[in-house]
């Protein structure tokens, strides 16, 4: 997949396409629907197709003082459209003069002029332009003025659970919750991260449990706790998977008052430092807790182990939330 970054040149290959416009924070099951669109019409037509996003999200541009949790900052976000087979995807810097161009302008400059889109796909919800004017009727008119086909997608609802709706802000309140597995029911795969392993204190070393540390980005905020997670190198990631306890939290035993994503890796004993890895959360085993001693902890870090192997061997080998496969989770070139 051609990544195309800001107001970078775009080539021929990736003009004259079908574009699926959003912001996708966690390519869950409704933006899969939607993305879907956009490649039939794609097939239909006879042309590529891609997506068009932002970088940061509009509402850290308007509200920096208040992180907002991603699901799926840019790099899993580009990996993951790329999964589902996007030829291409467009990512503007959203800024002060992004934010000002009327709905009309932003069309013209960005999506007929650049891209020459034949046909573009977009949500229900999605608002475009200064002042968040731009609807999905307003795309429908701006395309027939320009002369590209519009499809609007509406809401995508999971028909086994009280047609409730997909939607970024739901998953995120159930990550939140430590309700892992709801969570992966709507994004259509479990939750990842993806992150660089960096040196941490090494206190988990003297306690017999060396994990590896992994910065998520501002604003994460998942439940406090220990999970089962698979983790693999994002470079190779079908050379090895390995099981782990996860953990999330503010190491209350220890006073840190720092948060952490460290993960210990059950069998294993290397130097991982600098490698890029995804870490699968499959289920929450317990919240977190301080603990009266660390021979108290080292005990309960035992247990958890053992409740993670049994939960992760409970998984069937063609586990149907990876909807994704990671070994196809690649986004080359960058321009």
């Amino acid at each position: 997949m051609q990544l195309i970054a800001g107001l970078s040149p775009v080539p021929e290959t990736c003009r004259g396409g079908v574009v699926a416009i959003g912001n996708f924070d966690g390519v869950h099951r409704g933006h899969q629907t939607l993305l879907a669109c956009a490649a039939d019409e794609a097939a239909r037509i006879g042309c590529p197709w891609g997506v068009m996003s932002f970088e940061p999200h509009p509402r850290s541009f308007f509200r920096p003082d208040e992180p907002v949790f991603r699901l799926t900052p840019a790099a899993l976000k580009a990996r993951l459209v790329a999964a589902l087979g996007s030829s291409f995807m467009a990512v503007l810097d959203f800024d002060k003069a992004l934010s000002e161009l009327s709905p009309e302008e932003f069309v013209r400059l960005h999506l007929v002029e650049r891209l020459a889109v034949k046909h573009v796909v977009m949500g229900y919800d999605f608002h475009f332009g200064k002042g968040r004017k731009g609807s999905p009727a307003t795309m429908t008119e701006l395309g027939a003025k320009f002369g590209f086909g519009v499809t609007i997608v509406e809401q995508v609802t999971d028909e086994g659970d009280q047609h409730s709706a997909f939607s970024s802000s739901a998953i995120r309140q159930a990550l939140r919750h430590g309700h892992v597995t709801a969570a992966a029911r709507d994004l259509g795969y479990h939750w990842t991260v993806l992150g660089e392993v960096v040196r941490g204190d090494q206190r988990g070393r003297t306690i017999g449990f060396p994990t590896i540390n992994i910065i998520l980005d501002k604003g994460a905020d998942p439940f406090r706790g220990i999970y089962a997670v698979r983790v693999r190198d994002a470079l190779q990631p079908d050379a090895v998977m390995w099981s782990g306890a996860g953990y999330f939290g503010d190491r209350p035993t220890f006073d840190t008052g720092r948060t952490f994503l460290e993960v210990y890796l059950i069998g294993f004993d290397g130097d991982l430092y600098g490698r890029q890895m995804f870490v699968e959360f499959i289920d929450l085993i317990r919240g977190d807790k301080r603990f009266a001693s660390i021979d108290e902890l080292v005990t309960q870090m035992k247990a958890d182990c053992e409740a993670v192997v049994t939960r992760l061997a409970a998984l069937k080998a063609d586990d149907p939330m990876t909807a994704f496969p990671l070994g196809q989770m690649q986004a080359e070139g960058k321009t």
